[in-house]
C-alpha cells in the first residue's frame, strides 16, 4: 500500500466516507460491457452452480446447474453460456480499420472495437480461467462429446483470463480491483474483497455513512463461492428434493444483488473522465483481440495447458514491461498518482526562471539544437547531474540534469533539452518551456523498452524443453 493510499484510508476511517485516490479513470469502460456473475458449489473444484450473464442490465440470462456434480449438466451450462457470450464476441468482428506499419510501407487491419467482460471480484477471474481450462480441449465427437460451442467458449475464456494478467489491459476486469484503483475505503484490503461492503463505502444509501452502510452489508454474497449457511439451509434441501424451479428462484435471489452492484459500480466508474493514455491501451487490447480472432480463423490449436520455458520467460518479460509502462502512464495521467512519486523523490514541480531556446551545441561533428532552462523548486530534488528527466506535458522531450544548486528555499535545477523540438536549429514554437511556466519533471519515462532476446526452444537444455541428449 502506498503512503498516500494509507493516508486516504485513515481519512476515510475518520470521515466515514471513501476517499478518491484518482482524478481520472485508469481503465477503458465499454459502452456495452458483458457482465458475468458466476456461482460455484462450495467444496467442488470448478463445479459451476449458476450464473447471471449478459450485456443488458435489465434482462440478464440466468444459467443454472441443478446437480453440479453431474458432468453432462456442467457442460450444458457451458453450452448455454456459449450461446450468450459467443454472439456478443462475434458482434465485434464485423468492421475493421487499416493501421499503417513499418513507417507507412505496409498496412495491417484490426477491429474497430473489442468485447469487454466484467466479473465481480478476483474469484470471478479465477472462475473464468478454470472454466476455460476445463472446456477448451473437449471434443465434440467420439467418447464423451460436448456441445459444439463448448471448446470455442473455453478458448475465449482462456483468452480473457490471460488478458487479465496484463497490467493496464481492459478486456477482462473485476469490479473490486477497479474500484480499489480509484477509491480508498476505511476498511482493510481483505474487507474490500467483498463487493457489497466496498461499494457501500463509495456509494452509501441516502442518509447513511459509508461506514454504517458497509457494516450493514457485511455477509452479503458476491460469489463465486456459495455461503455455507445458504448451502445447508437452502441449497441442499432443494437439490435433494430435485426442486429445479425452487432452486432456480433461490439462485436468482442470491445472484441478483451482486448483478445490480456490478452495474452500479460501472456507473460510478463511468462518471470519471478517462485518462489520456487509456485509449492507447485499449488500442493494444483491440490488437490482441484481432490477432486472436485471426488465429481461430486460421485453425490454430487451443492455448497449451502450460507454457514451455522460453514461452513462459518471454511472457513474464512482456508482463514486466507492461507493468512498468502502466505505472508510468497512470502517473502521467493523474496528479494524485504522480504525487506519490513526488513523495519518493522521483518527481518534482518547479517554475522555469530562465530559458535559452536558441542554444546550439557545436562541439560535435555537426551543430545540434540544445536549449537550456533553469527550474526553481521548493521540493526536495533527489537527482544527480547527468540524470535524464521527462515532463508529462512534453513526453517526447528529454531533460538532462546539468547541475543542481541549493537555494534558501529549495534548489535551482539547470537542464539541457533534447527531442520534441523539430529537426531544425530553431525550436518549434511552444516546444521549449517558457519563463514562468509551471513544470513537473520526473525520472519516469514512457520510452520504448525493447523485448529481450530469447533462444529458440530447440537450443535450450533438455531440462527446459530442448532436445534430450543421448
Amino acid at each position: 500500500m502506498s503512503t498516500l493510499t494509507a493516508l486516504a484510508r485513515a481519512q476515510a476511517v475518520v470521515s466515514g466516507e471513501a476517499e478518491a485516490i484518482a482524478t481520472v479513470r485508469h481503465l477503458h469502460l465499454h459502452r456495452r460491457p458483458f457482465v458475468f456473475v458466476p456461482l460455484a458449489m462450495a467444496g467442488e473444484a470448478n463445479a459451476p452452480l449458476a450464473a447471471l450473464a449478459g450485456a443488458s442490465q435489465m434482462s440478464p440470462t440466468l444459467l443454472v446447474v441443478p446437480q453440479p456434480r453431474n458432468r453432462d449438466q456442467r457442460f450444458r451450462f457451458a453450452a448455454e453460456l456459449a450461446e450468450v457470450l459467443l454472439p456478443y464476441v462475434d458482434s465485434f468482428t464485423g468492421v475493421s480499420e487499416p493501421i499503417a506499419v513499418d513507417r507507412g510501407k505496409d498496412v495491417r487491419y484490426r477491429f474497430v472495437d473489442a468485447p469487454q467482460l466484467w466479473v465481480p471480484n478476483t474469484g470471478g477471474v479465477d472462475f473464468v480461467k478454470l472454466l476455460g481450462r476445463s472446456t477448451r480441449f473437449r471434443r465434440i465427437d467420439g467418447d464423451y462429446p460436448v456441445p459444439p460451442g463448448v471448446p470455442l467458449l473455453g478458448r475465449w475464456l482462456t483468452f480473457f483470463a490471460q488478458s487479465a494478467e496484463v497490467p493496464g489491459a481492459s478486456l477482462l476486469l473485476n469490479v473490486v480491483q477497479a474500484l480499489g484503483l480509484h477509491w480508498a475505503t476505511g476498511q482493510s484490503g481483505a474487507e474490500d474483497a467483498q463487493l457489497a461492503a466496498q461499494l457501500a463505502w463509495i456509494s452509501p444509501p441516502r442518509g447513511m455513512s459509508g461506514r454504517d452502510a458497509a457494516r450493514a452489508a457485511e455477509g452479503a454474497a458476491a460469489g463465486p463461492a456459495t455461503d455455507p449457511e445458504f448451502d445447508n439451509k437452502v441449497l441442499a434441501p432443494l437439490m435433494e428434493a430435485d426442486d429445479v424451479p425452487g432452486l432456480t428462484e433461490a439462485l436468482r435471489e442470491v445472484l441478483r444483488p451482486t448483478w445490480d452492484q456490478v452495474w452500479l459500480a460501472l456507473s460510478l466508474l463511468r462518471a470519471l473522465p478517462a485518462g489520456a493514455r487509456v485509449a492507447s491501451r485499449w488500442d493494444a487490447d483491440r490488437d490482441s483481440f484481432s490477432a486472436f480472432v485471426t488465429g481461430i480463423e486460421e485453425g490454430l490449436p487451443p492455448q497449451p495447458r502450460r507454457d514451455g520455458a522460453v514461452a513462459a520467460a518471454s511472457r513474464l518479460h512482456r508482463l514486466e514491461n507492461a507493468a512498468t509502462r502502466y505505472a508510468v502512464q497512470r502517473a502521467f495521467d493523474d496528479p494524485l498518482v504522480m504525487a506519490e512519486h513526488r513523495l519518493t523523490g522521483a518527481a518534482f514541480v518547479g517554475t522555469v526562471t530562465m530559458a535559452k531556446d536558441d542554444r546550439v551545441d557545436d562541439t560535435g561533428r555537426r551543430p545540434v539544437l540544445r536549449p537550456r532552462i533553469m527550474v526553481a523548486t521548493t521540493e526536495p530534488v533527489r537527482v544527480e547531474p547527468g540524470a535524464a528527466l521527462t515532463s508529462p506535458a512534453r513526453p517526447a522531450q528529454k531533460a538532462k540534469v546539468i547541475s543542481v544548486t541549493p537555494t534558501a528555499d529549495g534548489a535551482d535545477v539547470l537542464l539541457e533539452l533534447t527531442g520534441g523540438m523539430g529537426r531544425k536549429l530553431v525550436a518549434a514554437p511552444g516546444s521549449v518551456p517558457a519563463v514562468g511556466e509551471r513544470l513537473l519533471l520526473t525520472t519516469l519515462s514512457e520510452a520504448f523498452r525493447p523485448g529481450a532476446a530469447f533462444p529458440d526452444p530447440a537450443h535450450t537444455p533438455w531440462t527446459h524443453g530442448g532436445p534430450v541428449v543421448e
